[in-house]
């Protein structure tokens, strides 16, 4: 089960993944850098990936992912 507050909800949309809102400039609906084959690698942990926003540049580890949610290495979303 993924922690809530490590956890980032995405969409995958025409073959390229978008998050709702970017977790640090609150910028909405913005298109990472992965693409939907790199997410089912990350799926139970077996590949970690660093993804740079492009909004706000900031850089987040993420290292698991389910079918609605991104799972980071750190909190995201205040309790």
């Amino acid at each position: 089960m993924i922690p809530f507050r490590n956890s980032l909800p995405y969409d995958i949309q025409m073959n390229e993944v978008y998050a709702s809102a970017c977790p640090f400039c609150k910028m909405s609906h913005v298109r990472l850098p992965l693409k939907p084959a790199e997410i089912k690698d990350l799926r139970g942990g077996f590949m970690k990936r660093a993804v740079v926003f492009p909004c706000c540049r900031t850089r987040l580890q993420l290292i698991d992912a389910d079918d609605d949610y991104l799972l980071a290495d750190r909190a995201l979303r205040p309790d």
